[in-house]
This record gives structure tokens, sequence and C-alpha cells, in this order.
């Protein structure tokens, strides 16, 4: 049988993050047609329902599974496509009559895979593009313009593709909506001009709209005076990305790669917290959800990984006075308006104002104080980063202590107000 390929894990560090964004345990589904169809060919299936809650909305995702024998005909593999696309829609559209008071701002996906398995040799093979198929088309085309909520559809191989293209959950939920677009914009007509999935991802991903967020935030930040100018390498990203410049793919591989290395910092960063962090820092973690903490750290764009890593690796370049010494840089989400970050290098003088030792155990008290002293509006998280640059045999190590404070929902005119109030104070200090 043609067209197969060797069973292996999933890939990327998408598929980990968007484990952070569980909102329940892993449901099983039963879908009886499936099952009766799959044991009368000596089969299996296994059907789970996901809900993520992620920042921009809620996905829930239905993985399906479906393991036959190898020597199965080739008709009964189209049987058993056509049944599972009837079983899928059917049980999905029960589930929006029974919880349609739950379903604002969701986006339903399906996900599903056929494997064959030799018996004999204990090995297993995929299907690939098991869902490109004339019937399936015509049969996926007719749910989606006959839906005001949709269920988009992938086979194994085209989510898993999208899983390491995208890299990030926000940047999943936009491609869902633009993919979405793409369809119900497609003349049943014209089945034959669907383009392939990695065509699709292909042209979001150059797509300008990519940076919109990006430029809302931009200009938001020189409005509220954060910044007295727009960001240049924004610009540059973004005009490339208008005139399809030879660059853009340049920059989108910048990107990529800051994404999957603020993705492997994230994780290792939270893991030293989680497996010691209470006995390695003096402060009290019992109140601290890890979780909650990944949420919002990882809710960070493509453009937004890059700048913040970006300003990681520019600290080597640092003159070496100020690396001794330590400094601050403010940096603020590109993704959401409501996040602010403070990067604290860590100074080499273990008595100076940016040494660990000084700063590792106020970092709550800092972020507070940031919290205070800003005038956005809709800030609701400011992140501390203590950064400490290890060099050991001739290699180089980054270690980051991290606080996380929520904000308290304040108007514009309140932080003013206080922000005032803390000048006054400190002037009165100062006589």
């Amino acid at each position: 049988m043609s067209n197969l390929t060797t069973v292996i894990s999933d890939e990327g560090y998408l598929g980990d993050e968007l484990a952070c964004y569980l909102q329940s345990e892993v449901l099983e589904i039963e879908l009886p047609t499936i099952q009766a169809l799959v044991t009368s060919y000596n089969g299996q299936y296994k059907a789970q329902k996901y809900d993520y809650q992620l920042p921009l909305g809620q996905l829930q995702l239905l993985n399906l599974s479906i393991y036959l024998p190898e020597d199965i005909v080739a008709g009964h593999i189209e049987n058993v496509r056509k049944t599972a696309i009837e079983s899928i829609s059917a049980w999905r559209n029960d589930y929006l009559t029974r919880y349609k008071d739950k379903i604002e701002a969701t986006t339903y996906a399906a996900v599903f895979d056929i494997q064959f398995r030799n018996i004999y040799q204990n090995t297993s093979k995929r299907v690939k593009n098991n869902l490109i198929s004339n019937a399936f088309i015509d049969s996926l085309s007719s749910e989606i313009h006959a839906s005001e909520l949709p269920l988009q559809l992938f086979g194994w191989h085209d989510w898993q593709l999208i899983l390491r293209a995208l890299h990030t959950p926000c940047e999943l939920w936009r491609f869902l909506q633009y993919r979405l677009g793409q369809w119900q914009h497609t003349d049943n007509s014209r089945i034959d001009s669907l383009k392939s999935e990695g065509a699709v991802i292909a042209d979001f991903l150059n797509n300008p709209a990519v940076f919109a967020q990006a430029i809302a935030i931009d200009n938001a930040l020189i409005k509220y005076k954060m910044q007295d100018k727009p960001n240049s390498a924004l610009i540059a990203m973004a005009l490339a990305q208008k005139s399809q410049s030879t660059t853009s793919q340049m920059y989108q591989q910048r990107m990529a790669q800051a994404a999957v290395l603020w993705s492997q910092m994230i994780s290792q960063m939270l893991k030293r917290y989680s497996d010691n962090g209470q006995k390695k820092n003096k402060q009290d973690f019992s109140a601290i959800n890890l979780a909650y903490w990944q949420q919002q750290i990882l809710d960070e764009s493509l453009f937004s990984r890059h700048e913040l890593i970006g300003t990681l690796y520019k600290h080597p370049k640092q003159q070496q006075q100020l690396r001794e010494q330590g400094y601050v840089v403010h940096h603020h989400s590109y993704e959401s308006l409501g996040r602010h970050y403070m990067l604290i290098f860590y100074g080499q003088d273990v008595k100076g104002q940016h040494s660990k030792q000084t700063i590792q155990p106020n970092l709550a008290k800092i972020a507070l104080d940031v919290a205070t002293r800003l005038p956005i509006a809709e800030l609701h998280h400011v992140i501390v980063l203590g950064i400490d640059f290890i060099d050991e045999a001739n290699e180089t190590f980054i270690d980051i202590d991290l606080w996380i404070q929520p904000v308290a929902a304040m108007s514009q005119r309140e932080r003013q107000l206080t922000k005032q109030i803390q000048q006054l104070q400190q002037q009165n200090l100062n006589r």
C-alpha cells in the first residue's frame, strides 16, 4: 500500500505549550458507528476531546485515531474515512445542541489519524494525507458552508506540520481563523483550486496581517508615551512582508528560532521552580500557580518572542563596565498591551544595586512598584526577569529568576494620580 509513513511521535514545542492551556481533563469520546465499523474490520479506535482555553478564545480539539490491519482492502479504508467524518460531525453537532450557551469564541477542530498495524512485526504505519479525497472535500465544504460554527478537519501529518510551523498558541489561533476564512470563500465548483496545508500555512505566515497586533500595540505604546518612536525592527519586518522582499524569509526564520528558544528557556526555568524553587529562593512559592505563570509568559507572538530573545542576546555585546554593574531593560509585550516585562541583568558586585543578592529576594516588591508606575490602563501583568549570565568552562549559561505579578484593573486617571503621589513622596524623602 503506497502513501504510508512509519509512525513517529508528535513533534514541535507548540504541542507542549498547548498542554498548559488545557481547561479540563482529556475526555474519552464514544462513537458507536465507528466502533461497529472498525470492529468488523478487526480494528480499534480511540477518540479524545481536548478543551484548550487559549488567550484569544477556546479551542476544542477532537483527536480520532483508527487502527486497522495492514492487509485491509482500499475500499474498506474509504468507507472508514467517510464514516469517521460523518461520526465526528454528528458528535460535534450534538455537542453544540447540548452546550449552545458555552460556544462563544470557540473554534472546533478534529485531527484524523489512520494507522495500519502489523501484529507479526509489531510495527505501525500511518496513511499520509488521509483526508485528501474528493468525497472528503465535498462533505467538508458542505459542512463549513452550512454551519455557523464549522468544524475544521486535519490529517495527522498536516496537524503536525501546523504545530511545527507556527510555534505559538496565538499564531495557531489566528491561523485557524485565517484557514477557515479561506475555506469559506472557496467556490464549491472550484474544489480543485484548494491549496495544500503547507501552502495555506505559507500564505498565512507571508501575510502582512501577521504583524497587525504588534503594530497596534506599538502605536498604543507611543500614545501612552512609553516610547517616542515606532519599533524599527517591527517596521523593517512589516515592510519586507508587505513588499514580499527576499529578506522576509530571513526575518521569519529568525522569529521561528526565537520562538523555540523562548519556549525552551521558559520550560527550563519553570521546571527549576517546580523542582527546587522553594529551597533555592527565599520567597513564598506556596501561592504560586506555575501553570498560570506558564500561560502568561507563553502568550507571546512570533515577533514578541523575537524581541525578548533579542534583548537577552544583546547582553554579551554590552560594554564590560555595564555588564559588571548590571542594568535594567523595560520591554513590553507585542501580543498583549496589558503585559509588561522588566529585565534585570544582574551585576557582578554582590553589594551592588543590581546584584542577584540584592534583587532576587525583592522580585515581587519590584513588580508591584513597576505596576503602580506604568500609565497603561490596560495593564494586567508585570513580569520581572532576573537574568544571570554564568561563564563556566568556556561555555555561557543563562540562569533566570522569575516573578509574575497580576495587576488589578485601574483607569488611566487612577494610574496617573498614583504616579503623582509617588513622585511627591519621593520629593519629600529627598528633602
